[in-house]
Order: structure tokens, then sequence, then C-alpha cells
């Protein structure tokens, strides 16, 4: 079966930044897939790529079988693509931006208004079709945004954040209306800072780390390949580093727990892997105890896809957000004294 999208070797560099080092997967026709990573990671380049909005530095991309760099008309009218802006003409009508997005798309005149007609149905729109959509809620404005990515009727649909900024309710709109695209055969490509949004939704998943691909797979696969319960341990709120260390040699000698990390960027924390099912939490304790160190907070849970990448990189995705986040504000202020 001719994969719904087929992404091998992908590179892009901006100027001296190397956005996209080497990321492949395929998608397979009729799946939710979810690429998951913090900012800078290469996630929204990717996607750029795929859509034949920014152009790749090598690389093979196809969607359906077409290449997106070799036929890129034909490509885009296999793709919906749904930016995280939403890019509303707030004086327009929801039934009139919808016209506007068919006549972009060249869709015959005999089929655009039973398409909008339908796109409006399936997200919950023919009540504010006729109103402006400057008047739209947040939640209203993405579903509108959702029915133009939909209404030349795509093989994919690309969705970047797709629920960033909504309140719990629209979110879970979103996640109804997504499950039901695949239903249809519809395959989605999405990506999210939400790990409950992937866990849920995505029947596969690949996390991105500064432009290479770390992990793909399903969700339960990966978190499964992780091994084990987690716990995460403090000593103290901000522990010295040479205590964490202590602590770390003496965890390891139990024998439930079968890894130690030591969490630097929060406070020097402990993660630990233990063996499922066991009284790794009360031993922990225990030893700590006996050894006259401190226990601060600890809690016991089952893996996550923030183990996973926690596992590959040593950092959390939060750690990383941080970084990055760190990373822009220095590049600002170095820009605001070079004036």
């Amino acid at each position: 079966m001719t994969p719904a999208v087929l992404i091998e070797k992908l590179q892009k560099r901006y100027g001296t930044v190397e956005a996209v080092k080497d990321v492949s997967f395929q998608i397979e026709p009729g799946e939710i897939f979810g690429l998951l990573g913090p900012n800078g990671a290469g996630k929204t380049t990717t996607l750029r790529c795929l859509c034949t909005l920014t152009e790749p530095d090598s690389g093979r991309i196809e969607v359906s079988g077409i290449s997106v760099t070799e036929q890129p008309r034909l490509a885009r009218q296999r793709l919906g693509y749904v930016a995280q802006e939403i890019a509303l003409d707030k004086v327009l009508t929801g039934r009139e931006l919808l016209q506007l997005q068919a006549a972009l798309y060249h869709l015959p005149r005999a089929v655009i208004s039973d398409r909008i007609e339908s796109v409006l149905s399936l997200l919950g729109l023919q009540d504010y079709a006729d109103k402006k959509t400057g008047t739209y809620s947040g939640g209203l404005k993405k579903r509108l945004d959702l029915a133009a990515g939909l209404l030349h009727q795509p093989d994919v649909l690309v969705l970047d954040e797709p629920t960033v900024g909504l309140d719990i309710e629209s979110r879970l709109a979103v996640w109804d209306f997504l499950r039901r695209l695949r239903e249809q055969g519809t395959t989605v490509l999405l990506t999210s800072h939400y790990l409950e949004e992937v866990d849920v939704l995505a029947d596969r998943v690949a996390i991105i780390d500064q432009g290479v691909v770390i992990a793909c797979g399903k969700p339960s696969e990966l978190k499964d390949r992780v091994g084990g319960d987690r716990i995460t341990l403090r000593i103290r709120e901000f522990a010295p580093l040479e205590e964490a260390e202590k602590a770390k040699s003496l965890l390891q000698t139990i024998p439930t727990v079968q890894e130690v990390i030591i969490n630097s960027s929060q406070g020097n924390s402990l993660n630990l892997v233990v063996s499922p099912q066991s009284d790794a939490l009360l031993t922990v304790q225990k030893v700590l105890q006996e050894a006259g160190l401190p226990t601060f907070g600890i809690a016991q849970s089952r893996p996550s896809l923030d183990d996973v990448y926690l596992a590959a990189t040593g950092r959390t995705l939060l750690d990383a957000e941080i970084a990055a986040a760190g990373t822009r504000d220095e590049k600002a202020e170095r820009k605001k004294s070079m004036r």
C-alpha cells in the first residue's frame, strides 16, 4: 500500500541554523500520526516542507505517492493544511470565507454549495455560517479553519497545534472531530504540545529533538520500550548535585530500580525507572531514610510519552521548552545590545 505520507532524510537549514537535520517517517492511509517535540525541534519546518510552503535542502517527500518537490501543484490537491495561527477575515461570514476558499482551490461550481454544507455540518457550524467571523469565539474560529482545510477533500489533513489556546470543551470537540475523520478514511498529521492529546489520539507518533527523529512507533509500544514504572523524587526543593549523586549511588543498589537519571534543570531531582507492581516506592524511602537523606517529594506513575523523551535525551519536554525559551530570550537581548 502506498503511504499517505513518506518523508526520508529531510534536511533544511536557515543560514547557520539546522532546523531539520535528518527526519524520516511514513504515515499509513487512514491513521492519525502525531509529531511531538519542543519548540525549535523542527516540527513546523517539517510540516511546511511537506505542505510545499518551504523548499527542503534535501530529502524525499511524497503525499499519496506524489513527489512534493517535483509535482507541488498536484501534491497540494491531496493536502489540507491548518496552521497554528488562525487566519480569518473578520468582515466575512463563515460561508463567505468557505466560498473564497473553494474559489482558491478551483472547485467546480456544481459541487461548491454541497461541499460547504457538508463541512459546516461536520464541524457543527450551521448556526454560525452566516455570521461574521469577527464575532466567533476561539473554538468556532478553529473549527472554521478546519472546515477550510477540508473543503477540497484532501487525502491528508496537516494540523499544526490544532488545540493550542482552546478551552477544554473546544479541545474535546476537536478530538471527537479528528476521530470521526479517521473513521471516514482521512489521514491526519498533527503536532501538539499536549502530551495527553497525542497519547489519546495518535495511532503512531514520532518524537523530534534538535531536528532529528529520536523515537517512532505506537504510543503504547514506545512506553513499553522504556520499561517499568516511574518514580519522581526530590530530596530537597533544590538539592546540591553532590547530594543528588549520593542518592543516585544508593538507589542504584536496589534490585527493583532499573535506572536513575538526575534532572539538573529541575533542582537535581531524580527520575527512577523501577520494576512494575513492586514495592520500590517504599524501598526507596527506606534507603534514603537510613542514609540520613531527606525526601522533599516523591511520586510513582506509569510511563508516559514524556518518559520516552526523557530516556532518549536526559531531559523532559518541559525542560526542553524552558531551555528553548531561554535561548530565544538571549538572542533577543543580543540583538537589542547591537542596535
